[in-house]
């Protein structure tokens, strides 16, 4: 075995970049062993997207040491960390960066140091630690790697130890949590972490090229716009229908016009989000792989001025920063007085910067913030812990659930008072969405297969159908609808029988009001709102 006791910053940087090549390339994988089989399956797509916001920290930073770079890797991490195993990712990196503490090579004592106290670090930043997730892996492979650390100090054959414990980690998990036993599947988040794991042994040995195809370049360093400093460009979103696209050349195609890439869907339909300084490129791109629907470029640059502008302009007491998805749903938040919306939702959870960035714009010093999906709550936490300013998590899972917290917000109560009134009031509504299903799938004694619609209460799988009226009617006899007052039906932007469902709810229910409101919210046809 090639022997190896220590290595550079420079060498760190460039273990790190090929294990994020080696992860992208794994990335699909990954989202699709999401448990349930919804079309926002993207565990792969956040740690891919967190990580290269790590490298080009990592990047961009002038020092040398080894401990530098992991500082600047931990810190790009941090401000680019979408979605729970993001964040999950960015204290790994952490311990790491804890570990090196001003020293010029990581040796494989520091190596086994910073995975121990990665994985520290990574189970305080999650209230409720679930076992059976990348928790798990991580801290079985680092205390594999701290045992067989005693006997050598060659960081191959540390790292070799700690990813054979990862992936011996991740086979087990569905052991541990029934949820993935149900689904068939191990956790994604523990996978991605082999991968990357994987990745870095896999530089130290120079075996980066294996499983590439012959002639297929190696994406050693990712292809990245550069933008100006102080700069937004434009949003750029659209839909590609066509034959035979494939989802990787077109990531790779997109990924030299610009940043924040999005690319999500099959073979015949794609979903395309990249923020570009030459939206026009993009979309010619994409008219040369098939028809384009749903195109939407939006500058940047004045809604970032707008945004900080706002519609008040001098301080508030407290300010709200919501995450939404769909252009109706803005306008609901909207309407609701909240001072920022940050762009995100399924498929697109915003970096811990996004979030960060719209907590400092706003014009308050105490700041109450809405992450309405459970997989930004992290994400929502550590900008609470980074921003100079009171900031607030009100942990709401749901669009439903954001809507009654800012229902509940007073503008003439103090910060306190606030944060109680609507953490009652996102606990006490009840929330439907209706999605197809991605693949076929078996969960608990719900059968599916690919196409058919598929609903969720509160987040549980619970109901499978070929008619979505047919089925939303299932969902709702399972409530208790004699104490509840209102549905709000949000329809999303492929949805055309929003009325037909309002009415059927109507005639069947006539003590509650059901309104219909355009939510524009992307892959949910629905979302029920039961208060």
């Amino acid at each position: 075995m090639q022997r190896i006791r220590s290595c550079s910053g420079q060498d760190l940087a460039d273990m790190f970049v090929s294990a994020t090549a080696w992860l992208e390339r794994n990335a699909e994988e990954i989202n699709s062993l999401n448990v349930f089989p919804v079309p926002d399956g993207d565990t792969g797509t956040n740690m891919l997207l967190t990580m290269r916001s790590a490298t080009a920290e990592a990047d961009r930073s002038q020092e040398e040491s080894a401990s530098a770079v992991a500082c600047a890797l931990a810190y790009g991490a941090l401000m680019g960390a979408r979605g729970n195993s993001g964040v999950i990712l960015s204290q790994i990196l952490r311990g790491l960066a804890a570990s090196l503490n001003d020293k010029r090579f990581l040796h494989g004592r520091d190596l086994v140091a910073g995975l121990v106290e990665g994985s520290s670090l990574a189970y305080k930043a999650v209230s409720r630690p679930v076992e059976g997730t990348m928790l798990t892996v991580i801290r079985e492979a680092s205390a594999a790697a701290k045992e067989y650390s005693s006997t050598t100090k060659n960081l191959i054959s540390i790292l070799e130890v700690t990813v054979n414990a990862a992936r011996d980690s991740v086979a087990r998990t569905p052991s541990l949590l029934a949820v993935l036993r149900e689904a068939g599947v191990v956790d994604a988040g523990g996978l991605g972490l082999y991968v990357l794991l994987e990745g870095l042994l896999r530089f130290l040995k120079g075996e980066i090229e294996e499983g590439y195809e012959a002639g297929e370049p190696i994406p050693v360093r990712l292809p990245r716009a550069k933008i100006p400093s102080g700069s937004y460009g434009y949003c750029t979103e659209f839909i590609i229908e066509g034959q035979d696209l494939s989802l990787g050349r077109i990531r790779e195609e997109l990924e030299s016009l610009g940043e924040s890439v999005m690319v999500v869907g099959d073979e015949n339909v794609v979903r395309v989000h990249v923020h570009t300084f030459e939206p026009g490129n993009a979309i010619g791109y994409a008219t040369s792989l098939g028809t384009l629907r749903q195109v939407k470029v939006q500058n940047m640059d004045e809604q970032h001025e707008d945004f900080l502008a706002m519609k008040q302009p001098s301080l508030v007491d407290i300010a709200t920063v919501a995450v939404a998805s769909g252009e109706g749903l803005n306008e609901v938040f909207r309407s609701l007085g909240v001072t920022a919306i940050v762009p995100g939702g399924q498929t697109m959870n915003p970096s811990t910067e996004e979030l960060l960035r719209a907590v400092k714009a706003v014009p308050s010093e105490k700041v109450i913030l809405l992450p309405n999906n459970p997989n930004i709550v992290l994400a929502a936490e550590q900008a609470l812990k980074l921003s100079s300013k009171r900031v607030e998590v009100v942990p709401t899972e749901s669009i439903p659930q954001g809507v009654a917290a800012l229902l509940a917000f007073n503008n003439e109560a103090d910060l306190e008072t606030n944060l109680r009134a609507m953490e009652r009031a996102r606990q006490v509504v009840r929330t439907v969405e209706v999605t197809t299903a991605v693949r076929q799938a078996k969960f608990g004694d719900l059968v599916m297969e690919k196409g058919q619609p598929i609903a969720f209460l509160d987040g549980e799988l619970v109901a499978v159908g070929d008619s979505i009226p047919q089925m939303v009617g299932q969902v709702l006899e399972q409530l208790d609808l004699g104490r509840s007052e209102i549905i709000t039906l949000y329809y999303g932007a492929d949805s055309g029988e929003a009325e037909e469902l309002a009415e059927q709810m109507r005639q069947k229910y006539p003590h509650l009001e059901v309104e219909v409101i355009f939510g524009g919210q992307p892959h949910y046809n629905y979302i029920l709102s039961v208060e």
